[in-house]
C-alpha cells in the first residue's frame, strides 16, 4: 500500500494544529522554487519578478485583513510573530520595570514570552475567563496600570475555539494609552478579520492555519508603531526583519489566505454542518459530555469533555481507528498535565481529564462528522 493510499483512509480532524497545504499554494511554491531563485534584494533583472511577487503578496495579504501593505511583515509564524510582538514592547523600556497584560488562556507564545520578560523584571497580570473562555473588557478595564506597556489577547482560543471582544478590549487599551496585540492565528482565514475595525496595533497570524505552508507568517503592525526590530542585519521588510525573504512561501502563503478569505462563508456553513451533525449524534446518545467555548467560537471548533473518561486514551483509540484528533494544543502534546486553558474555564474534574478537540476543517465531509461521533465512546 502507497503512502497516498494509506492517507486517503485517514479522518484528519486536528485542522487547529495545522491544515492540508493547499494545491495551488503548493504548485506555486514548485514553480518558484525552481524558476525563481534569484535574491530579491539584487539589483540584476532576474531579481525583478522576485520584487514584484513579494509587492503583491504583501498587497493580497493586506486586503485580506484590510491593513495597508506596509504593515505587513513576513516572520517565521505565529510563535515568533508572538514573541516579536511582546518582546520589542517592553524591552525598551526595562528600566521602568514595565507590565504586560494578557489573558489566561493564551497560547504558550505568549504566556511563555511575558515569563521571559518576568525574568528580567516585568511584571505580568493575566486577566481570568468566564466559564465560556471569554474575557471581561471590565477587568481589563481594573487592571491597567501607568507602567504597563502592552496589552495582549487572541482573537480566538485555539483550544475550545472562544472569540474574544477584541475591539471593545482595543479601545480600552487605547483610552489609556496602551499597545494593543492579538494572537490571530487560529482566526486568519477562517473568520472575518479586519484591523482596522478591530483597531488593534499588532495581529499576529501562521500560514499554515489557512492552508499555507508551515514556516511562514506575519506580524501585522500598526503603521507609525514604533518597536525593536526582530532581527538586525540588511534592510529587509523595511528594516525591521534582516533575511533573505522566503518567496516561494509569501507567495503560496498569500494564495492560500486569499482563497480562504473568498471561499469563507462556504467554508463556515460546511463546517458548522458537520459539527451540527457531531452534535446531534452524541447527544442522541447516552454519552455524558460538555461542549466547551460556548457558542461564541470558530467554525468547525469543538472542546468536548467526557465524564469519568482518559481523553488521552481516547484520542490513542481514535488513532488506532485512523481518526486524527488531539487532547489539546499541539504545541503541549509532549505534556500529559491538564491543559492551563481548561483549567482557566474551571470544568470539573469528573470532566477535565477527558477532553478531545476535533477541529474540522474544508477538507472534512458530513461522512467524516458521523463516523468520528460514532467512535466517540469511553
Amino acid at each position: 500500500m502507497t503512502a497516498a493510499n494509506s492517507l486517503n483512509k485517514i479522518i484528519y480532524a486536528d485542522n487547529a494544529a495545522t491544515t492540508k497545504l493547499d494545491d495551488d499554494a503548493l504548485a506555486l511554491m514548485i514553480d518558484l522554487q525552481k524558476n525563481f531563485f534569484a535574491n530579491p534584494s539584487s539589483a540584476y533583472k532576474l531579481s525583478r519578478p522576485l520584487k514584484k511577487i513579494l509587492r503583491d503578496s504583501r498587497e493580497k495579504i493586506a486586503a485580506c485583513i484590510n491593513a495597508e501593505p506596509q504593515e505587513i511583515i513576513f516572520t517565521s509564524g505565529g510563535m515568533e510573530s508572538d514573541n516579536w510582538a511582546i518582546k520589542s514592547s517592553v524591552l525598551a523600556n526595562l528600566n521602568e520595570r514595565p507590565n504586560i497584560i494578557t489573558s489566561a488562556i493564551e497560547h504558550k507564545a505568549i504566556l511563555n514570552s511575558c515569563a521571559a520578560m518576568k525574568n528580567l523584571g516585568c511584571s505580568v497580570t493575566k486577566l481570568p475567563v468566564d466559564k465560556f473562555g471569554t474575557v471581561n473588557p471590565a477587568d481589563l478595564q481594573k487592571k491597567i496600570l501607568p507602567q504597563t506597556k502592552i496589552i495582549s489577547v487572541m482573537l480566538a482560543n485555539n483550544e475550545v475555539g472562544t472569540i474574544q471582544p477584541i475591539k471593545n478590549l482595543a479601545e480600552i487599551a487605547h483610552a489609556a494609552g496602551k499597545i494593543f496585540h492579538t494572537d490571530a492565528v487560529q482566526a486568519v482565514g477562517h473568520i472575518p478579520v479586519d484591523v482596522k475595525f478591530l483597531g488593534v496595533d499588532m495581529l499576529s497570524a501562521s500560514a499554515h492555519k489557512f492552508n499555507g505552508p508551515k514556516g511562514i507568517g506575519f506580524l501585522c503592525i500598526r503603521d507609525g508603531l514604533k518597536i525593536l526590530p526582530y532581527i538586525d542585519g540588511g534592510a529587509q521588510e523595511f528594516s525591521r526583519r534582516a533575511g533573505t525573504e522566503n518567496i516561494p512561501a509569501i507567495a503560496a502563503m498569500a494564495l492560500a489566505l486569499e482563497k480562504n478569505c473568498r471561499d469563507m462563508e462556504i467554508n463556515a456553513e460546511k463546517l458548522s454542518a458537520c459539527t451540527k451533525i457531531l452534535l446531534d449524534q452524541l447527544r442522541s446518545t447516552d454519552v455524558d459530555f460538555i461542549l466547551n467555548g460556548g457558542e461564541n467560537r470558530l467554525p468547525g471548533h469543538l472542546s468536548l469533555s467526557f465524564k469519568d473518561c482518559d481523553g488521552e486514551a481516547l484520542m490513542h483509540r481514535l488513532d488506532l481507528k485512523n481518526i486524527c484528533v488531539s487532547t489539546g494544543s499541539a504545541c503541549n502534546s509532549q505534556q500529559t498535565k491538564i491543559s492551563h486553558v481548561l483549567k482557566a474555564l474551571k470544568i470539573s474534574e469528573d470532566y477535565i481529564r477527558g477532553t478531545i478537540r476535533i477541529t474540522f476543517g474544508k477538507e472534512n465531509s458530513c461522512d467524516d462528522a458521523k463516523i468520528i461521533g460514532k467512535n466517540l465512546n469511553c
